[in-house]
């Protein structure tokens, strides 16, 4: 009935209404990237390497872009992905001309090293996910995220990932300034079933062909200086140099902890192309709406009189015309949006869900 409520509740409830407000959020909007994972039969040997016949039937991704969106990564990255019923596999191959790491405690800052970061989350919406962190000394730091930081979550540095196995393979020579180095690789494989566990009640333990579940990968690299041989994050007046970080599925953000613009992971059996639905840009563009509202140039819209309720101005995008409106609650806000074959509706909380038509 929610749907009816959205239509008519200026009407019912003498809401104050507003003029169409014009949007201006389609450069904004991120249509992510999606993999599509095989699965393999093959054994694989997790030492680094991708020497196995079932490696060279992984696609790998596009290079690696900067997190900014308008600069180009100076040193190339890539990964690929295979699955079987146990485990997720994940091969990333970064080219470093200086490969260098002085962390060697588990679950330490991980990324105060050039690292690989690996997002995960098995949901449809933005909550319960994963994350895990490899430095070139292959130490690994592993948290767990209730909710993305901006909506009040809290990492869980305590959550483990029961089975993970990591390996890291270099193309040069680690910490040693004498030389110029090639690459390092790292392989890693997740077992499934701890990612499941992070599903809203655990609805299901077992991966099907089909399946869809959000991903991305991080690359932070740091300038360096060198004294006396060994290398460190670089300082200009005392002040560490900000990192470079290079994603795999644009963020449209600096902050990897925005798991809707994260690229889909698709389970398949092998490799065949495949069209995300329409409705992802529906959905995109309501996440994109709520970030405004929740955080950016729309937050005004939060401080009106319970009930106030206005539209905005069609958005037209990818073939389709989106009509969305707010609505201002005692708990927060409510926020429509309609494709015309789908009505989704987003609150507060940053949750999606599928309005009813009856």
């Amino acid at each position: 009935m929610r749907i009816f409520f959205f239509l008519f509740i200026y009407i019912f409830i003498g809401c104050n209404t507003n003029n169409s407000i014009k949007l201006s959020i389609n450069d904004k909007i991120i249509i992510p990237k999606h993999y599509i994972v095989s699965k393999t039969d093959g054994e694989i040997k997790i030492d680094g390497k991708d020497n196995e016949i079932e490696w060279n039937k992984a696609l790998y991704s596009d290079d690696f872009i900067d997190i900014e969106g308008i600069k180009i990564p100076n040193q190339q990255t890539n990964v690929k992905m295979l699955w079987n019923d146990d485990y997720l596999y994940v091969f990333a191959k970064l080219y470093e001309k200086h490969i260098w790491g002085d962390i060697t405690k588990r679950d330490d800052v991980i990324y105060y090293n050039n690292d690989f970061e690996v997002f995960i989350n098995p949901n449809d919406n933005v909550f319960s996910y994963g994350e895990l962190e490899i430095n070139a000394l292959g130490t690994e730091w592993d948290l767990y995220l209730n909710r993305p930081y901006r909506l009040k979550g809290k990492a869980d540095n305590s959550w483990d990932i029961k089975g993970l196995k990591s390996a890291v393979y270099i193309n040069g020579t680690l910490n040693d300034s004498s030389d110029v180095d090639k690459y390092w690789t790292v392989e890693i494989a997740i077992p499934l079933d701890e990612i499941n566990a992070l599903k809203d009640n655990n609805k299901k333990t077992k991966i099907e062909y089909g399946d869809i579940w959000r991903i991305n990968f991080s690359r932070v690299n740091w300038d360096f200086d060198l004294k006396n041989g060994v290398y460190s994050r670089k300082k200009i007046n005392g002040k560490f140099l900000p990192e470079y970080n290079w994603v795999w599925s644009s963020q449209g953000i600096i902050n990897m902890h925005v798991p809707e613009n994260w690229g889909f992971l698709i389970f398949s059996k092998r490799h065949f192309e495949y069209e995300l639905p329409q409705n992802i840009t529906t959905e995109q563009t309501l996440y994109t709406l709520f970030r405004e509202i929740a955080f950016g140039s729309l937050k005004e819209l939060k401080q009106e009189e319970i009930g106030y309720y206005t539209q905005f101005e069609e958005i037209e995008l990818n073939n389709l015309k989106i009509s969305c409106n707010f609505l201002k609650t005692k708990e927060g806000f409510e926020i429509n949006a309609s494709d015309g074959n789908i009505n989704l509706f987003i609150d507060q909380s940053g949750k999606i869900k599928k309005l009813n038509h009856d």
